[in-house]
């Protein structure tokens, strides 16, 4: 039951690289402090439960991540499920949302990819949606996701910089 239920499960990832070293994309990918130097969709980042970096620790994240029809801002309550600081390595699940992605799980790992640069693999889970096609929502997700891996290189140079 628990395999059928799994497979029922819309997925994606995307990718790009990262010129920068693994340690430095590390450091701003897994801080809840600098999501919104890489995520610009994202405003307000707030600590909710536990402590950061350790599994079962939980965050709200608020910003304009998905159009809301009353204008609203999005939020997304997420719960990190593991992480794995020498692996760089972390999953977050979607608890709660006004965007529909409850249930949601985004993991992102990162991989050496030599002279400086790295990989991001950004992958997604989530529930089918009622009255949305799959390949929409992939699509979006997808998009959305590369936009923020884009953005590394870029808050990285800057935060050297200040």
């Amino acid at each position: 039951m628990a395999s059928e239920a799994r497979s029922e499960k819309w997925r994606g990832s995307v990718g790009g690289i990262v010129e920068a070293p693994i340690e430095k994309v590390w450091c701003m990918v897994s801080q809840t402090k600098r999501l919104a130097e890489w995520m610009p969709m994202v405003e307000r980042c707030t600590d909710l439960a536990g402590e950061e970096g350790v599994p079962g620790y939980v965050r709200l994240v608020s910003g304009f991540m998905f159009p809301q029809e009353d204008g609203e801002r999005s939020w997304i309550k997420e719960k990190l499920v593991s992480i794995n600081s020498s692996q760089h390595r972390y999953d977050y699940k979607l608890e709660a949302s006004n965007v529909g992605l409850d249930g949601s799980v985004n993991s992102v790992k990162l991989v050496d990819y030599g002279n400086d640069s790295t990989l991001v693999d950004w992958s997604y889970e989530l529930n089918p949606l009622q009255g949305t096609c799959e390949d929409s929502i992939i699509d979006y997700l997808g998009f959305l996701y590369k936009s923020c891996i884009n953005r590394i290189e870029g808050a990285i140079e800057a935060s050297s910089k200040v």
